[in-house]
Parts: structure tokens; sequence; C-alpha cells
């Protein structure tokens, strides 16, 4: 499955229509980001079944802004809507493959109860 392009238009689509959402930001001026596009690529590759999509932060800015991305290239897991990953760098393949593997292990029920009740200590 390719990566799909993510834009302010097509963002809440994309990631509230779908259960598992890899979310590599980008720009094609950066190196490591340049990199890491080829690791991810090949990922999309293995893991059919999950979606794949890029910001690219440089015509995205306010979805950049939005998500506080401030170092890239930067990856985010988002699944059932929860935001269980996030960190900048580019991931060599076994770390990605291992983070893949740790968020589909997530028990969602127990990721939302956590959540909840770190909003209500807010």
């Amino acid at each position: 499955m390719s990566t799909i392009e993510l834009t302010k238009d097509n963002f809440d689509e994309v990631v509230s229509g779908n259960d598992f959402v890899l979310i590599d930001f980008w720009a094609s001026w950066c190196g490591p980001c340049r990199q890491f596009g080829p690791v991810y690529e090949a990922a999309s590759e293995r893991h059919q079944d999950l979606v794949f999509a890029k910001v690219d932060t440089e015509a995205q800015q306010e979805l950049a802004a939005a998500f506080e991305i401030r170092s890239i290239p930067t990856l985010m897991i988002v699944r059932e809507n929860v935001a269980v990953f996030a960190q900048p760098g580019a991931l060599p393949e076994a770390a990605l493959e291992d983070v893949i593997g740790q968020a589909r292990k997530l028990d969602m029920d127990e990721v939302r109860k956590a959540v909840a009740a770190q909003q209500q200590g807010e």
C-alpha cells in the first residue's frame, strides 16, 4: 500500500476513518527525512493492513503546528483516534518494526482509561 499524503483537508477523514495510522512528518530539504523515507515506504509494503501517511511540514504548516512538530522527521502513530506514539528522529528499520509491533499489542481500552485518568488529573 502506498503512503497517503495528508493535508489539512483530508487529515481528520483519514485518521478518524482508520483504526491504525502511522504519520511521517517530513520535509524535502531534510536529510534525515530523505534517509527515513525508503525505510517507511518498505514498512508500508510489509504492513498492508495499516495506513501509512505523510505530512509535508513545509506545505502543511498548520498541521505541523497543531501537533507541535519541532523536529523532523517525526513519526506519530494514531490508534482509534488516540496518539499512542510520537518521536522525532529517523528510525532504522528494526526500530520501526519494533514500534509497530508494540503499537499493535496495545490494549486500547487500557490506553483510553489512562488518557481519561490523565485528563481528570489536569
